[in-house]
């Protein structure tokens, strides 16, 4: 049986396009811009008041997500549902759906992992402190112009670069 050779990635531009007119959809039928990191600070504070609900009532944090509606009643639960599902659907119907982990040829299975998990933990933290994620600070920010955004855009491509040229060297 012959593999099936994937579909071209879709064209930037188009995929610009196409964020763009998914922002304006979102700002004009949900009154949000796009956005993900609180849902993960939804769901840890709802999971923090069913383990330790004192000391999650009492967290300077945590406390301010306490509400309540369960973290899977917001937007944002179902907009993450969507993005993930449309990410499946998209890269099976592009032929490129693959379940495997992507590394260099010198780095084991374990150190990709941990880069991986130190990167999102640094995202979520570095989101937090933002105020936002990428695409909640710079996409939504951004489109309203937001000083914020553009400042948070600009640390974070510095970041990038910065990383990308040390993790080039562990990826060979």
């Amino acid at each position: 049986m012959t593999e099936r050779k994937p579909r071209e990635f879709f064209p930037p531009l188009a995929a610009g396009v196409g964020l763009g007119l998914t922002l304006t959809g979102m700002f004009l039928f949900t009154g949000h811009g796009l956005g993900a990191s609180g849902f993960f600070t939804n769901m840890l504070a709802w999971l923090g008041s069913l383990a330790a609900p004192d000391w999650t009532e009492m967290n300077s944090y945590l406390g301010n997500y306490l509400g309540a509606t369960h973290p899977m009643n917001s937007w944002l639960s179902w907009e993450l549902a969507g993005a993930a599902i449309g990410g499946l659907v998209g890269s099976l119907i592009a032929g490129r759906f693959r379940i495997k982990i992507e590394r260099g040829p010198h780095t084991s299975v374990g150190a990709r992992i941990g880069y991986a998990v130190g990167g999102g933990v640094l995202s979520g933290f570095g989101a937090s402190l933002a105020g936002g994620c990428t695409s909640s600070m710079g996409l939504s920010g951004g489109a309203v112009l937001a000083v914020a955004a553009f400042v948070f855009l600009i640390a974070f491509f510095a970041a990038g670069l910065l990383v990308a040229a040390v993790a080039g060297r562990i990826w060979q």
